[in-house]
């Protein structure tokens, strides 16, 4: 027996879109992180890229688990400058005009920090609304919300 070892032309990489609506942002974005890795497939190698690509549709629905999540979870940046950190809230981002780098950096931080990871990010496509421009590719849909209970998100009652 020996180790098969894939090499990167010998992969069909499928095409998946995912309505994000009412889902989990930091579930949805291990889903998509280890789909974006090939992760899922049987013949995984750890140093190609062999990932299938994924569209995200409605990325400004997505849901955050917590209380008050929305409001205290801030993404930070530096500007090089000293005193320069800035910070945003996720509802400040989830109500601005890119709605959907707060989906692209939960998966982004989710990934290897090397050149795999780079390329592979490149295969995440999200788009605030509902539609997109892959209809070429003939994208099949990926249920997310059915793989776990959990991962949709519910209202808590109150009684």
């Amino acid at each position: 027996m020996s180790t098969v070892s894939a090499k990167p032309g010998e992969f069909a990489r499928a095409w998946n879109v995912i309505d994000a609506e009412g889902l989990v942002l930091g579930r949805l974005a291990s889903v998509i992180a280890m789909r974006l890795r090939g992760k899922h497939k049987p013949q995984f190698t750890p140093h190609v890229d062999c990932g299938d690509h994924i569209v995200v549709v409605n990325a400004e629905k997505v849901a955050m688990t917590g209380n008050n999540k929305r409001e205290d979870k801030t993404y930070y940046r530096h500007t090089g400058y000293p005193g320069g950190i800035k910070g945003v809230t996720a509802r400040e981002i989830l109500e601005g005009r890119f709605s959907e780098r707060v989906i692209e950096k939960a998966v982004e931080r989710m990934l290897p920090k090397n050149k795999l990871a780079r390329a592979s990010i490149k295969k995440l496509h999200v788009y605030a609304g509902p539609d997109h421009p892959h209809a070429a590719q003939e994208p099949q849909p990926l249920d997310v919300a059915s793989m776990n209970n959990k991962n949709a998100f519910r209202a808590r009652r109150s009684s």
